[in-house]
């Protein structure tokens, strides 16, 4: 099989950066053919020492018009993917499939008015993406992206997202976005504390956004672990707030990122 026939691309990691003992990110060069829409993800492959290819799917980070891949991931204890990926340095090679997946995307919402990007952990990294492209300013009034982690030093991309405002492009419509960080397990000046399914039940989420999580007004995409998904997809179905689907438009979008 020639390379051409694979369905993977072999890409050279350009740089990676440990966070914490458990988060890092990597970017990796990117084949000329890979089209992307902000939000979508990989599947991302590792050979391991068997010879054998472990497969896991990871949202970009990095923006549709960058001409290099961004990934941010958790390091699993004993996973067979992520132990070798985080062992991986500069200069070594990283599988990309060639086909980029995922439906959390702003196409999902045929409407609306204020957007809601509400993520866990890496969960974080399809609305930098989102953030980086410029469909989203131009189709928005407001964006809120609402970023929960147990600990203050796992807050990543602090620094992309205040750099945000800097960008030529985003220049005249910076002034959208509000950024809301969660910290859940220490008090943290500047961060609201709690689950966001909490905050959303006493309204403190919304008081701090000063603006109201409303059916006819809000989009809402969720990306985080399963559980924080499902009990918050619970939380604004009380609200009157439904799924996105193909068919029949709704109000919430949503990724498990596990």
């Amino acid at each position: 099989m020639t390379a051409s026939e694979e369905k993977f691309t072999r890409q050279t990691l350009l740089d990676v950066q440990p966070l914490t003992p458990s988060l890092f990110t990597l970017r990796t060069t990117r084949d000329a053919g890979f089209r992307f829409r902000a939000g979508q993800f990989a599947r991302l492959g590792v050979y391991k020492a068997s010879g054998s290819i472990a497969w896991r799917a990871y949202s970009m980070v990095s923006a549709p018009h960058d001409e290099f891949l961004e990934f941010f991931s958790i390091v699993v204890p004993g996973g067979e993917f992520t132990s070798e990926l985080s062992q991986l340095r500069e200069g070594d090679q990283l599988l990309v499939d060639r086909q980029a997946f995922g439906f959390l995307t702003l196409d999902r919402f045929v409407d609306g008015r204020d957007l809601w990007l509400l993520a866990t952990g890496t969960g974080l990294a399809p609305f930098l993406s989102i953030l980086q492209d410029f469909e989203v300013w131009e189709r928005f009034d407001s964006i809120k992206l609402v970023y929960s982690v147990r600990e203050a030093r796992e807050l990543a991309y602090r620094e992309l997202i205040a750099g945000l405002a800097q960008r030529d492009y985003l220049a005249d419509y910076a002034h959208k976005l509000q950024f809301i960080p969660l910290v859940t397990r220490e008090q943290v000046p500047g961060c609201l504390g709690g689950r966001i399914t909490t905050l959303i039940e006493n309204g403190e989420l919304e008081r701090a956004a000063g603006l109201a999580l409303s059916p006819e007004h809000s989009r809402v995409m969720l990306c985080g672990n399963p559980q924080m998904i499902e009990d918050t997809r619970a939380v604004l179905k009380a609200r009157g707030m439904n799924l996105a689907l193909t068919r029949k438009p709704g109000q919430v979008a949503v990724e498990n990122y596990w």
